[in-house]
């Protein structure tokens, strides 16, 4: 998959905040939807525009930004 075909940054869409394409739904937003508990069901049944996809683009934008080192925690940091 290559999230790249489901994401975007646009300055004129949510200040250029990653979103999914076609919405003004961002990247953090989904990530907060999960963190709180969210499951794909849920979000898709809220999020009528969103589809499987599009959220397993969402994993697949986060780990490239890991892997490109822009999302890590530093040794000994756990964010506590």
């Amino acid at each position: 998959m290559k999230w790249q075909d489901y994401i975007i940054s646009d300055k004129e869409i949510l200040l250029g905040k990653p979103a999914i394409k076609g919405t003004r739904i961002s990247v953090d937003h989904i990530i907060s939807l999960l963190a709180q508990g969210w499951t794909e069901e849920k979000i898709l049944s809220n999020y009528p525009r969103l589809t499987h996809n599009s959220l397993q683009a969402v994993f697949a934008y986060i780990y490239d930004c890991m892997q490109n080192g822009l999302i890590y925690f530093p040794l000994g940091k756990t964010g506590s």
